[in-house]
């Protein structure tokens, strides 16, 4: 039964809509004739045949340009891990303290390091637009925990919302909200990796997320900073993980929302994997996704990818770090109690060294350490994929 879904279980293969039921003529979400699939697998065929006409037909819209690189992202706690995870961040990283503040909606800390997209880590105090992807064995003890928010520049934020509501885009907000010197607006979650995606438009050269009314907040972190910690540097990518039926479509929509292309994708059939890659340019931020090569059957079959979507649903599970004096920097994290899924993996021979993290008890989510030597072209190699992917079994 390896690779095969329950029979009772039919997949819109359009959208990824899961439990079609057999006699429908049209998916019951995107509107689709309807083609299922009980023996379902990843290809690269879509992606390859959709993802250049899905960028053509960004560039008719007018969105071509008003998508830029990575501004910062939101992590969201339990009110009584904020501050634990703020301190080990700033542990772990070498992200520092910038600002806190609290207003109506949230308590937030907002972390920075040079070159970087920035770390806003969040409290709510009102009900969260996120719940419902919260609700899975090994998450639903910590309802309001992941990270939601990929935050991206745009000049334009009025007329890319114009626009996209007419492809058919929810937001959160009619209206673009303000701030001290910007304007943002915020995708509501998408279904297919219960990630947002929010716009921010600067003006007068400003860096402050603060609303109307904020307070400070009195913080200070609760560590010293050890000086080793210079070595850890911007954010190089984050991965999120979604179902296999639902890989081609959650790449798709966020090809639709940014100015990102797919770039590759490495598959590890012995761990029912696949990693897949998208780029704005060699030198931003990148978006992985991780998925089943075929949906998720049972325990024994369906590999580490597949079993944590089931134990924590679709979500963002590691952030990348670029580390340089890698060596080093791993031995003294081991040092000061950090505790790691495997050792570094990679070779300055073959152009890359890894690792990841235990996850954090905080946010959920695990860090990875890499650094790419001189002279190497690519973004990953099979090898270190398989090793970080297989690590993953011990979470």
């Amino acid at each position: 039964m390896s690779g095969h879904v329950r029979d009772d279980t039919r997949i819109c293969l359009n959208c990824g809509e899961r439990g079609v039921p057999s006699g429908a003529a049209v998916c019951p979400r995107c509107g689709a004739p309807t083609i299922w699939a009980i023996d379902f697998r990843n290809s690269d065929e879509r992606l390859l045949r959709e993802a250049p006409a899905l960028i053509e037909e960004r560039k008719r819209a007018g969105l071509e340009g008003l998508v830029g690189g990575l501004e910062f992202l939101v992590i969201n706690t339990e009110p009584e891990h904020q501050r634990g995870a703020v301190d080990e961040l700033l542990a772990r990283t070498g992200l520092a303290l910038a600002d806190a503040f609290e207003d109506e909606t949230a308590r937030t800390v907002v972390l920075t390091v040079s070159g970087s997209a920035d770390v806003l880590l969040t409290s709510r105090k009102g009900g969260s637009p996120f719940a419902a992807f919260t609700d899975h064995p090994k998450s639903s003890r910590m309802p309001a925990t992941r990270l939601e928010t990929f935050v991206f520049a745009c000049p334009d934020v009025a007329a890319y919302g114009r626009i996209q509501r007419g492809r058919g885009v929810n937001f959160m907000t009619e209206a673009p909200i303000l701030g001290e010197g910007f304007r943002f607006l915020q995708t509501a979650p998408s279904p297919f990796t219960g990630n947002s995606i929010g716009l921010i438009e600067r003006s007068g050269g400003g860096s402050s997320y603060r609303r109307a009314g904020a307070r400070d907040l009195d913080w200070r972190p609760d560590v010293s900073k050890p000086g080793y910690l210079a070595n850890v540097g911007r954010l190089d990518h984050a991965a999120t993980r979604v179902r296999a039926e639902e890989r081609d479509a959650a790449i798709l929509e966020f090809i639709a929302l940014t100015n990102y292309r797919f770039d590759f994708a490495i598959y590890v059939k012995s761990l029912n994997s696949i990693t897949s890659v998208a780029r704005l340019s060699a030198e931003d931020f990148a978006m992985v996704f991780t998925s089943g090569i075929g949906p998720f059957v049972d325990e024994a079959t369906s590999g580490p990818t597949e079993r944590f979507i089931r134990d924590y649903g679709p979500r963002v599970h590691h952030l990348a770090w670029d580390t340089v004096a890698i060596d080093e920097t791993f031995a003294a994290l081991k040092r000061d109690g950090q505790e790691f899924l495997l050792e570094l993996v990679g070779s300055p021979e073959e152009g890359l060294k890894q690792t990841f993290t235990t996850m954090s008890s905080h946010t959920l989510l695990v860090n990875e350490y890499i650094h790419r030597y001189g002279g190497f072209d690519g973004f990953f190699t099979r090898s270190n994929v398989t090793r970080l992917t297989e690590a993953t079994t011990k979470q």
